[in-house]
């Protein structure tokens, strides 16, 4: 039915363009699906907080969105996340393409592992071996929708994801400075696996509203709320550009696969 997922956060809570609401079931639970047009493609959108931000980070159901993407046939996945700079260089306002994850827990916020691998003896389970964390495609495609609609762009970067939903304390955010963090946020590492297991690229920008804690001096409330507002308007201009920008040879998984051990390993095995 679709043939690209787009994942949107705070702040954009729909897209522009005619809708068909699907609510798609799975054995992870329910998620809301906004399915429209853009160029030649189907595409299905959800907003990952939900309406009125419904969801703090440590609610979001994950595993639900990104299998009813896949149920419905995405093979791509666009995301947008706000983040806070990690990096002193980084500039507030300019989006991040991203190229690498920080994301060691490989938690979901519950405490589960992140995996859709969750039966033993599943035919499907496997460990995803990835040659990069984001897609290289639609990061390329991304960058060529900014320069069209004039928007600077930072592009690569490592994204480190963290739980939440407190803020990170200032040594919290050294170690990430530490491990060559860029940015962080609190809702994309899950997705960022969980679409790599399903087989779907997935790609993600971040909008840097605030220095994280320790990072400078804070952001007085107006400059915030100004950087909410532009991240508003700027990132769903930018994804539905680049999902109109797409072509049959972008949605092909090009980052990594998933390894599967048929029968396990034996002993004595040639």
């Amino acid at each position: 039915m679709i043939d690209v997922g787009i994942i949107t956060g705070s702040g954009i809570y729909e897209l522009p363009g005619d809708q068909e609401s699907r609510v798609v079931e799975s054995r992870f639970g329910t998620a809301e699906v906004a399915i429209f047009q853009a160029g030649p493609w189907i595409v299905g959108g959800i907003s990952r907080h939900g309406r009125d931000h419904h969801h703090l980070p440590h609610t979001i159901p994950h595993r639900a969105n990104l299998v009813a993407l896949k149920q419905l046939g995405a093979r791509a996945v666009l995301a947008t996340t706000n983040v806070g700079a990690v990096d002193p260089s980084v500039l507030l306002g300019r989006p991040i393409l991203f190229e690498d994850l920080f994301f060691p827990e490989n938690r979901l916020p519950n405490g589960e592992p992140c995996t859709v691998f969750t039966e033993p003896g599943d035919p499907e389970r496997g460990h995803f071996i990835g040659s990069e964390s984001f897609s290289p495609i639609l990061r390329r495609k991304t960058e060529l929708a900014a320069r069209d609609l004039g928007i600077e762009v930072a592009i690569g970067g490592v994204y480190a994801h963290t739980n939440g939903p407190r803020f990170e304390t200032r040594a919290e955010i050294k170690a990430l400075d530490a491990a060559g963090v860029s940015a962080v946020s609190q809702t994309c590492g899950p997705e960022t696996i969980l679409a790599e297991e399903l087989g779907m690229s997935y790609a993600l920008v971040g909008f840097p509203v605030n220095r994280a804690t320790g990072v400078g001096e804070p952001e007085p409330k107006e400059e915030l709320d100004r950087l909410l507002a532009r991240s508003a308007k700027i990132l769903p201009e930018l994804v539905l550009l680049t999902a109109e920008m797409l072509e049959e040879k972008d949605l092909t998984f090009d980052h990594g696969y998933v390894y599967r051990v048929e029968g396990g390993i034996g002993l004595g095995d040639g």
